[in-house]
């Protein structure tokens, strides 16, 4: 089998957000500032009652969001299992719930993963492909970015044989703005391994994620 090339790996990893900037950043209180801005931009007061707590919901909110910008998403792959008694077929988790925001205009994209890889050897417990996604999710991202990153991710930690990633989402940027189709979803694809060389395993792969 011919050995996969992590160069594709090594350069979104250098490019992938959520490092440290060598500062503290801003502080809750300065969050919260921006807020008050905000909403006297649009038009309405903070200092009503209805929105007097509304800076400091937003701000707790959007750390909650955005808490992927400290996580290591590799980290979660570290832990792995070899006794499979020679099970060397496709593992993939189907429908994985996916919440992330538009690094555009910060509004929410929503849909669903699927996730698989051919082991080699190895195998990572299946709650953990779903972290990872959530990992890169909850930054601000663009969906082609978050598939490429997410199978990069598996790829470069668990060196299986390959992987292979499909995210099918409604971006609110689109849905309730703007050209406002709201019936339109975006699908993304990442193939790795034998899964970018073989088109029977990526047949397999697509009849999986569409069973009921």
């Amino acid at each position: 089998m011919t050995p996969y090339d992590d160069s594709n790996t090594k350069a979104l990893k250098a490019k992938m957000p959520g490092q440290a900037h060598g500062d503290a950043g801003p502080t809750q209180s300065e969050a919260e500032a921006a807020v008050k801005v905000l909403l006297r931009w649009a038009g309405d007061d903070p200092s009503r009652e209805g929105l007097i707590g509304t800076p400091g919901r937003v701000a707790r909110a959007w750390k909650e969001f955005c808490v992927g910008y400290t996580e290591d998403p590799a980290s979660l792959l570290s832990s792995t299992f070899e006794e499979v008694e020679g099970y060397d077929d496709m593992v993939m988790l189907r429908n994985i719930r996916l919440e992330s925001h538009c690094e555009h205009h910060m509004v929410p994209i929503l849909g669903v993963a699927h996730i698989a890889y051919m082991p080699d050897r190895r195998v990572v417990g299946i709650s953990k492909l779903a972290r990872v996604l959530d990992s890169f999710a909850r930054r601000l991202q663009t969906q082609e970015t978050l598939t490429a990153q997410v199978a990069e991710c598996i790829q470069s930690e668990l060196r299986p044989h390959g992987v292979a990633m499909l995210i099918d989402a409604q971006h609110q940027c689109m849905t309730t703005r703007g050209v406002r189709k709201p019936d339109v979803s975006m699908v993304t694809t990442r193939f790795t391994g034998v899964f970018q060389l073989d088109s029977d395993l990526r047949r397999r792969f697509f009849e999986q994620t569409k069973l009921g």
